[in-house]
């Protein structure tokens, strides 16, 4: 694999996890955490992005966010933080997902997502083919689940979607396929911690 890859073993189970982590929390940290265990995953893979095309503000300086997302993890070396949006040059989570499918041939992905991602997934460009490329594990936060589970694209996919109980089944499913699950509620977010930095005079996030 090309320097700078994280490596994967051919049959591996690994979650993609993408967002600006402007910055990274406790709640990124438990998401990934029930994904691991809900999913029955061998690696989960944060894709810090450079920006986020739907965000009209610019986020902090990407080797700051990857910084602290890594002291976020603790060294949890189930976890690996990456750029790999800025290495592959994508910006798009489908063009960025299509890259590591065809550098990972192997491997088995899934596409990780809160319930309030769910909730505007259906506004993502190329959303559809996102589905029909990886498996999709969805992790309720608070808030959004009924709003997740009327969702448009809940809803057009919805007779593609696993029972809770059938979670641990996901890696195995040929997409489009898609299961919702419960984890422990936080109220935590990114938006709320540079707020607090902003009031507190603390300018890295």
């Amino acid at each position: 694999m090309t320097q700078g890859f994280p490596m994967a073993m051919p049959g591996q189970r690994i979650g993609l996890f993408g967002g600006s982590f402007d910055p990274a929390h406790e709640g990124h940290l438990r998401l990934t955490r029930t994904a691991l265990q809900r999913f029955r995953l061998d690696r989960v893979w944060w894709l810090v992005t450079p920006g986020n095309p739907l965000k009209a503000h610019g986020p902090a300086p990407l080797d700051q966010r990857l910084a602290q997302a890594r002291e976020v993890l603790r060294g949890d070396p189930r976890v690996v933080v990456t750029d790999l949006e800025a290495r592959l040059g994508t910006r798009l989570t489908a063009d960025t997902i299509g890259a590591l499918v065809r550098l990972y041939p192997r491997v088995r992905f899934v596409w990780l997502m809160g319930s309030d991602n769910l909730v505007q997934f259906s506004q993502w460009e190329r959303w559809q083919e996102i589905a029909q490329m990886v498996p999709i594990g969805v992790m309720a936060r608070p808030g959004s689940r009924v709003a997740a589970r009327f969702s448009k694209a809940a809803t057009i996919m919805a007779d593609r979607r696993l029972p809770e109980g059938q979670a641990g089944r996901l890696t195995e499913m040929t997409p489009p396929a898609w299961v919702m699950v419960n984890m422990p509620m936080t109220d935590a977010s990114s938006s709320a911690i540079r707020a607090m930095r902003q009031k507190s005079g603390d300018g890295r996030g």
